[in-house]
């Protein structure tokens, strides 16, 4: 209750932006506070001050303002170490529910100065800290980890730096339209349902289990009772037998062809399919409530059955864009400059 009081008081008072393009950190969007070593500092001046008045200490005034002189000093290193930067948002690739999302960003440093200590943090506490050297760009990669499929959104960062001597906080907010998409977790095995082509006819084989089709050489890391050892004992060198799997030429991932009952099972099944199917070299279609891809293979026909099983049943936002597979026959690329896999 206290940490959303906390957000709904920040998101008024500093009312960051939703940026899209690049940010430019100006006087305007830094703010500056005594942390809680510059708040001590700044009491025990207060009594020196007041024992150099109460006692007529020449030595003492000297010592105290030259000490304030330096706390001054470094508000306004604080204050460098961020102005001017150059931040823009990178792309972020998709990931599998479970694993960890990486937001890239880029911060340009034009400066002859290196900048030290910066340091990101997001709501999550989660918190990386950097430094960039002199007129040279960095690339950082924030870390957040994903609980359930669909988009991630980075949110709101706090880049904040308390160079050089941690008497001043000073810190600017960054939130980037960027997001991650994320897959559901794949089951760790499942059968391909294989025998789904649509007319039953146009057959051809994969590898498998079934029917023997002929032999091939050995391979360091073949299985000893594929070896063939009849041939090995006729003197005609070391042969490995090889079986293969009738299927349909166009091999259809239907969702309703999966036996779990639980939604969420169902997507992780159909994960594993597209996967292995593409591993397999197969030609496969697609065929959800909602919608359904022809049949075909390759990367971006992978990421379309994957974007597709990640987002089912979810709701969409506005500017989510139409995903045509035509374009991707087409030789299209998709959209990552937002991470939009």
């Amino acid at each position: 209750m206290l940490t959303a009081l906390k957000q709904k008081f920040r998101t008024w008072l500093f009312r960051p932006k939703i940026e899209s393009g690049t940010v430019i950190l100006t006087q305007r969007c830094i703010f500056i506070l005594p942390t809680r070593q510059g708040l001590a500092l700044a009491f025990v001046l207060l009594l020196m001050l007041l024992g150099n008045i109460n006692y007529n200490l020449s030595l003492g005034y000297v010592l105290t303002f030259l000490l304030a002189m330096v706390a001054v000093m470094s508000m306004l290193h604080a204050f460098r170490n961020m102005v001017y930067l150059e931040i823009r948002a990178g792309r972020a690739d998709a990931v599998f529910n479970g694993e960890t999302a990486q937001f890239l960003l880029h911060f340009q440093n034009h400066s002859k100065l290196p900048r030290y200590r910066l340091c990101l943090r997001g709501d999550n506490d989660r918190m990386v800290s950097f430094g960039i050297p002199a007129r040279q760009e960095s690339e950082i990669a924030f870390p957040l980890p994903t609980t359930r499929r669909g988009w991630l959104e980075m949110g709101a960062l706090r880049l904040y730096t308390e160079f050089p001597l941690g008497l001043f906080h000073a810190w600017s907010y960054l939130h980037f339209d960027t997001r991650c998409l994320v897959y559901p977790k794949p089951l760790l095995a499942a059968p391909l349902p294989f025998g789904t082509s649509p007319d039953g006819i146009d057959e051809r084989a994969i590898a498998g289990d079934d029917d023997f089709t002929g032999l091939r050489n050995y391979v360091v890391g073949d299985t000893l009772p594929r070896i063939a050892w009849k041939v090995f004992a006729r003197e005609q060198g070391l042969q490995v037998k090889q079986f293969s799997t009738p299927a349909g030429k166009e091999l259809w991932l239907n969702f309703s062809d999966a036996p779990d009952r639980n939604i969420e099972e169902k997507l992780a099944r159909m994960t594993r399919w597209v996967l292995d199917a593409e591993a397999q070299g197969l030609r496969y279609g697609l065929r959800m409530p909602d919608s359904e891809l022809p049949a075909s293979n390759g990367a971006a026909h992978r990421d379309e059955c994957l974007r597709r099983v990640a987002l089912f049943n979810l709701p969409q936002r506005n500017d989510d864009p139409s995903y045509l597979w035509e374009e991707h026959s087409q030789g299209s690329k998709v959209d990552r400059k937002r991470g939009k896999p």
